[in-house]
């Protein structure tokens, strides 16, 4: 391999796993982060943990069996189970699409609290810089180079609030495995807000589009899944840190926008203006790879997408906009995508569990046994979590 092809790939592997953090660190994990902080406080920290490394276990299981079978995760569910994979497909799709709302919705208030821009206006134009993206013929190259860079804004950032918010770094330290206090729920939910819906397989099928997979590239998939949980797991820590400042001086956060009150109690106006290009950056990233992923689980069963995959991607950025633009808050579609999202992982894990032990899907290849466990694991208490998110589809028509 020349320099240029192994310094390609490098940045490749870098771009995969910067692609899968950032779309892990959307508008909704700034809020939940922040919620879970003021509630538990110093014991979130162990909340933290706990979820890296389950959501590390699901991460590693999906990125190796695609990079060794070399298929897509919609292709390996059909070869598991003839049609699974359009279920599959039409599920990321739409839930994708509807979350999509959701990341330029973020896009359009980080630009609101950044400079005052009307949220329509905010929304069209973080549209168009998605657009524009996808427009080049370097779309892939761009991707990787916008996700890097904005991800690593996003920590620095963080990391002068969690500096300036002083917070008890001794005590989180502590409370990281010896927590006063454990509850499930968050573990379960920052589990799916990590590696849920269509998060988990951003990273894989971008390698794939990279023509990086095959057993000899396990060790550069390998490290580059884990440095996405490693940029995912970062950003979480510092937002953590930044509010736990905040809180533990006794300082209660607005319920309407509870990160954003962190920062500027924390860090004042500077703080608020920070909060702005953190929150946009997160949405716009997010925007990124949620169109990208979800056009990418219908690219190989529909001949039309295959053919025009930027094309596609383009009107699902813009179909995302039009949909907040003209509703603005779409509550009901958000409800609805939040609990489809959340039995999409443990179909989709399960699926690539079931294709590790297939020799007419990944060949000689030996999964690791500690892998399969780790999987079966995050795979019970994802469908625990999409079983209970099953009550907001019922609460829709209650």
């Amino acid at each position: 391999m020349s320099n240029k092809d192994a310094q390609s790939m490098a940045s490749v592997l870098i771009g995969a796993a910067f692609l899968m953090a950032t779309s892990a660190i959307g508008p909704g994990f700034l809020t939940q982060t922040a919620v879970f902080t003021e509630q538990f406080k110093a014991n979130f920290a162990f909340v933290i943990l706990s979820s890296v490394i389950l959501s590390l276990g699901a991460q590693l299981n999906v990125w190796r069996v695609i990079s060794v079978s070399g298929l897509r995760g919609q292709d390996i569910a059909n070869k598991v189970l003839p049609g699974l994979g359009y279920v599959v497909a039409i599920f990321v799709a739409l839930g994708g699409l509807a979350f999509n709302v959701g990341n330029i919705a973020g896009a359009a208030m980080g630009l609101n609290a950044l400079a005052g821009l009307d949220l329509r206006i905010g929304a069209v134009i973080s549209a168009l810089i998605a657009v524009y993206i996808f427009s080049s013929k370097e779309a892939g190259n761009l991707m990787d180079q916008i996700t890097k860079y904005l991800g690593l804004l996003m920590i620095a950032l963080t990391l002068y609030v969690a500096f300036v918010t002083k917070p008890p770094v001794g005590e989180a330290l502590i409370r990281t495995v010896a927590p006063t206090e454990v509850s499930l729920l968050p573990i379960i939910t920052l589990v799916g807000g990590t590696v849920g819906g269509y998060i988990t397989f951003s990273g894989g099928h971008r390698l794939l589009d990279a023509g990086i997979s095959g057993v000899e590239n396990l060790d550069k998939v390998n490290r580059s899944a884990v440095n996405g949980m490693v940029i995912a797991g970062i950003m979480r820590v510092l937002l953590f840190l930044a509010i736990l400042g905040v809180v533990s001086t006794g300082a209660t956060l607005d319920p309407g926008n509870p990160p954003a009150s962190a920062f500027q109690i924390g860090a004042g106006t500077l703080g608020y203006k920070f909060f702005g290009i953190v929150l946009w950056s997160a949405g716009i990233t997010s925007v990124i790879g949620a169109s990208f992923t979800s056009v990418s689980f219908l690219r190989t069963l529909f001949d039309v997408v295959g053919r025009n995959v930027n094309k596609w991607i383009i009107g699902f950025i813009t179909a995302s906009t039009v949909l907040f633009v003209t509703v603005q808050q779409p509550v009901t579609l958000l409800v609805l995508a939040g609990s489809v999202n959340g039995l999409i992982l443990p179909l989709t894990l399960g699926t690539i569990l079931v294709a590790s032990k297939r020799k007419d899907i990944v060949g000689d290849y030996e999964h690791p046994s500690w892998l399969l466990i780790f999987g079966i694991l995050v795979t019970v208490i994802t469908l625990y979590m999409g079983i209970k998110s099953l009550s907001g589809i019922a609460a829709l028509w209650s």
